[in-house]
This record gives C-alpha cells, sequence and structure tokens, in this order.
C-alpha cells in the first residue's frame, strides 16, 4: 500500500492505494468524486479525462501513485460561485449531452482544448481534438456546437476583461 496525497478541486486529498490503482479509481473510489467515469479502462473512450497540472489527461492510463503530489482537476471542480463552468452551460444549452456518459470527459477535454487554443478553434479542429473522445449516442453535432459556443464565449470574455 502507498499513500497518495493529491490537490483534487482546490483541496488536499490523501488516501492509500495498492501500487496498481488506477487514478480514475483513486478518484472514485477513494475521494468519492464519481463524475469522471470508467468507461473503458485502456485510454480509448475519454470518459476519464480530468485536468492533471492544467492539461487533460486519461486517468485511466495514469497510477495514483504516479499522480501524488499533482494538481487535479474533476468535472465537480468546473463549477465555481454555484455556476457552470461556461463549457457546462453550452452543453446544456445545445444539448451537448444525451445519455451523460461521455459529458464529463468531454466537457474536460473541451475546456483544456480551449485554454490552449485561445479563441482560434474551428469546426475541424474541435472534432480533431475530440477524436479521442467517445460519445456512445453519436451526439457529436450538438457536443461540437457547444464547444465552439463555449469557446467564444470565454474568448470574448477574456477580450473584454483585457
Amino acid at each position: 500500500m502507498s499513500k497518495v496525497t493529491l490537490t483534487v478541486n482546490g483541496r488536499t486529498a490523501s488516501g492509500e492505494c495498492e501500487d496498481r490503482t488506477l487514478l480514475v479509481h483513486f478518484i472514485r473510489e477513494k475521494l468519492g468524486l464519481t463524475g469522471t467515469h470508467v468507461g473503458c479502462d485502456t485510454t480509448q473512450c475519454g470518459a476519464c479525462v480530468i485536468h492533471m497540472d492544467g492539461k487533460s489527461v486519461k486517468s485511466c492510463s495514469i497510477l495514483a501513485v504516479q499522480a501524488s503530489g499533482s494538481d487535479i482537476t474533476t468535472i465537480e471542480g468546473l463549477a465555481a460561485n454555484g455556476e457552470l463552468h461556461p463549457v457546462q452551460a453550452a452543453f446544456k444549452e445545445h444539448h451537448g449531452l444525451q445519455c451523460g456518459f461521455c459529458t464529463p470527459g468531454m466537457v474536460m477535454t473541451a475546456v483544456d482544448m480551449i485554454n490552449r487554443h485561445g479563441g482560434a478553434l474551428d469546426e475541424e479542429t474541435v472534432r480533431a481534438e475530440l477524436d479521442g473522445n467517445i460519445c456512445r449516442c453519436t451526439g457529436y453535432h450538438n457536443i461540437v456546437k457547444a464547444v465552439l459556443s463555449a469557446n467564444a464565449e470565454m474568448h470574448a470574455a477574456k477580450q473584454a476583461a483585457e
């Protein structure tokens, strides 16, 4: 057993786990944050995407002990002051969620994508970068619309603040 200490959604969290425990299982089972979903456990579906040290990663591809000391943001940590993150709000507004299974991973991937591209996103780029996230309901059209809408809103807000 190893002790793992993380900063998760702004708070320090610790727990013990076997060395072979995947980060996704540690987050869900030890920390009780079940918004991060387990889909395939093989990095194929993207349901388990979180942000680790500011970048999106598939948490089923990392051992919890490897992540110890990292800053983690899960889907539960995106909303602030009782309000949805702009990407979450755009998914709701544009019906980018159907069964909801892929939604946390899609949202986390989209937030990272928008942060990296700084407003310069087009449909082709969004579709290419969402390639590692599978929607079983095939809601990609509305998901792409939601990402582009959130991107425009976040970019406009950033420009207004400058």
